[in-house]
């Protein structure tokens, strides 16, 4: 017999290495085997379940099959034939027999957290309850309790119940937090979707769309930012606060005229329409995906001014398809809003 050990010494490098470059794909906070609240984490559980069984089964048959190759080949002159089992009950119930009671040790835990996630806290007082509306390309939340509306970054407290009102205001869309909840479509039409999860810890965590959408449908993010009650409740008293317009009085006209006519900040503008810009300077990302921070270590990416200058000056060129027009000011004129809405930060 040939010996397959060379080939088998030159393949293990090749495999080490594929190994080494499929372990980098993905990021920590986009993985939902990354579980940060106990709806993430019983969902996790459901998945090594299955992942588990599936792996056993595997393994069982590949052994048999092994066994079976090497046990009863043929052998040069051997004309004798292996003892057949067609027909041999005990087996036949065996290999039906087994099967069915994986599938028993997976349904029963499945179809009850199934059935367990799917509670609806639509009507529960004690529960954070948000509206979410899809938009290409962007996510509007509304707080009807604490009557307030925002755009791209979600603030909960943490160890509370957040109950989501999902839908759309276009085509479908699919809310998904990795690392707190599994996914639900956003629909049109008025047809709403329900959910709940709970953040832990404090932190940020990386929502996304996961139903393809249109052109921008990769860059459609949001964030989740969970925080203690206290700074929950002073988020909500800032948000709610009256806005102050630009010092320069031509500048606040321009602003006036070109952005609060489909924005809103603060208690001026247009509410609902496009997204509220208030606490622009705080959120984590400008468009959604493009990075708000002055971190050195992220300097390639720009600051919020930066990316807040490059997506007022082409929208198109940041998000394509998005609904934004190309407003029609002067690179001063643009330069001085994006300062002004960089400076818009929020004391939570």
């Amino acid at each position: 017999m040939m010996n397959r050990w060379p080939v088998v010494k030159r393949l293990l490098p090749l495999l080490a290495g594929m190994a080494l470059l499929l372990s980098a794909c993905g990021r920590e906070d986009l993985s939902a085997l990354n579980p940060q609240g106990p709806v993430a984490q019983e969902q996790l559980g459901i998945m090594k379940l299955s992942i588990t069984i599936m792996v056993l089964v595997v393994v069982v048959v590949f052994a048999i099959a092994i066994y079976v190759l090497f046990r009863f080949r043929r052998k040069p002159g051997d004309q004798t034939i292996p003892k057949q089992v067609e027909g041999n009950h005990k087996l036949e119930i065996i290999w039906t027999v087994i099967p069915l009671i994986l599938l028993v040790i997976l349904g029963v835990p499945t179809i009850q957290s199934v059935f367990g996630l799917a509670q609806d806290y639509s009507k529960d007082e004690n529960a954070i309850q948000i509206k979410v509306t899809a938009h290409q390309y962007w996510w509007e939340f509304e707080y009807p309790d604490h009557g307030i509306t925002t755009a791209q970054e979600m603030i909960i407290p943490t160890n509370a119940v957040i109950s989501i009102e999902a839908q759309s205001a276009d085509v479908i869309h699919s809310f998904w937090i990795p690392s707190l909840a599994g996914k639900i479509d956003t629909n049109p039409g008025g047809n709403v979707n329900n959910m709940y999860f709970e953040a832990t810890k404090p932190g940020v965590y990386l929502g996304k769309c996961a139903e393809l959408c249109g052109p921008s449908h990769a860059y459609m993010d949001f964030k989740v930012k969970a925080v203690d009650d206290a700074s929950f409740e002073r988020w909500v008293t800032a948000m709610k606060e009256p806005a102050t317009l630009p010092e320069d009085a031509a500048i606040a006209e321009t602003f006036t005229s070109q952005c609060l006519t489909c924005h809103a900040i603060g208690d001026k503008g247009l509410q609902g329409l496009y997204p509220n810009l208030t606490g622009m300077g705080s959120r984590e990302a400008v468009a959604g995906f493009l990075l708000n921070t002055d971190d050195p270590k992220y300097k390639n990416e720009g600051s919020v001014y930066d990316n807040l200058v490059r997506w007022i000056k082409d929208p198109e060129a940041v998000k394509p398809g998005n609904q934004m027009p190309k407003v029609d000011l002067s690179d001063e004129e643009i330069e001085a809003i994006a300062k002004y809405l960089s400076e818009q930060k929020l004391d939570y």
